[in-house]
C-alpha cells in the first residue's frame, strides 16, 4: 500500500488527507511524462513500473484498473515541472502552470470563466491579476480533470469565490455534484508555478 498524506515539493505545503498524495516532478518539456509516472506509481503502490495497471478511458483520461482500481490518478506537466496526484477512495485531478505574463488574461475571463469570476479580475491590479487568473485557471481544470470531462465540459460550468484568501467552489453544474462535495488544495509546488489539486469521494 502506498504512504498516504504526504507531498513531495519542493516549497512546504500543510498535510493532505491520507486518501491523497501528490509530487513535484523535474521533467523537461517535450519528454514523455508515462514513464515517469509510472516509475513513481510503482513506488507508491509497492509494484514493479512495468506492473502499475494504467490505461485511457475513452476520453483519454488515465485510469488505473485491475487490482489498483480503487486508486485514481491524475499529472499535469508546464514549463519543466510535472505534478503528479494518487487517490485512494478518491477521485483526484492535479492541474500545473508555469506562471509568466498574462496580458490578455482578463479578455480570456470574459470569454471562458464565469462573470462573478470576470469581474473579480478585473477589480484586481494589472500586477495581482495575472497570478489570480493563473489560480483560478489551475483550480477548474483540477476539478474538471477529476470529474473525467476536463476542458471540454467548460470552464464556465464552475464558479470559484476567493474566501479567506482561498478559492472555494460556491456553483458548479449538477453533473459535477455539488460544491461542498469537492476539496481543493491552492499549492506552490516549485518556485515560479502554481498548481491545483482536487478531488472527492468516488461513488
Amino acid at each position: 500500500m502506498p504512504t498516504h498524506g504526504q507531498t513531495d515539493l519542493m516549497v512546504p505545503t500543510p498535510a493532505l488527507p491520507a486518501a491523497v498524495r501528490c509530487a513535484w516532478q523535474a521533467h523537461p518539456r517535450g519528454t514523455p511524462a508515462e514513464p515517469v509516472i509510472r516509475h513513481w506509481l510503482g513506488a507508491q503502490l509497492q509494484c514493479a513500473p512495468d506492473a502499475v495497471a494504467l490505461v485511457r478511458d475513452v476520453l483519454g483520461r488515465p485510469r488505473l484498473c485491475a487490482a489498483q482500481s480503487g486508486f485514481d490518478v491524475n499529472w499535469s506537466h508546464s514549463g519543466d515541472g510535472l505534478m503528479v496526484a494518487l487517490g485512494d477512495g478518491v477521485s483526484v485531478g492535479v492541474d500545473l502552470e508555469r506562471l509568466r505574463p498574462r496580458p490578455r488574461a482578463l479578455d480570456i475571463a470574459r470569454r471562458f470563466l464565469a462573470s462573478s469570476e470576470a469581474d473579480w479580475l478585473a477589480s484586481l491590479s494589472d500586477e495581482a491579476r495575472g497570478p489570480a487568473f493563473i489560480r483560478l485557471w489551475c483550480a477548474k481544470e483540477a476539478v474538471l480533470k477529476a470529474h473525467g470531462r476536463g476542458l471540454a465540459f467548460g470552464l464556465d460550468k464552475l464558479t470559484f469565490r476567493e474566501v479567506d484568501s482561498h478559492l472555494q467552489l460556491v456553483d458548479c453544474d449538477r453533473a459535477l455534484g455539488v460544491p461542498g462535495s469537492w476539496s481543493l488544495r491552492e499549492l506552490e509546488p516549485h518556485p515560479g508555478y502554481r498548481a491545483a489539486l482536487a478531488w472527492r469521494a468516488r461513488p
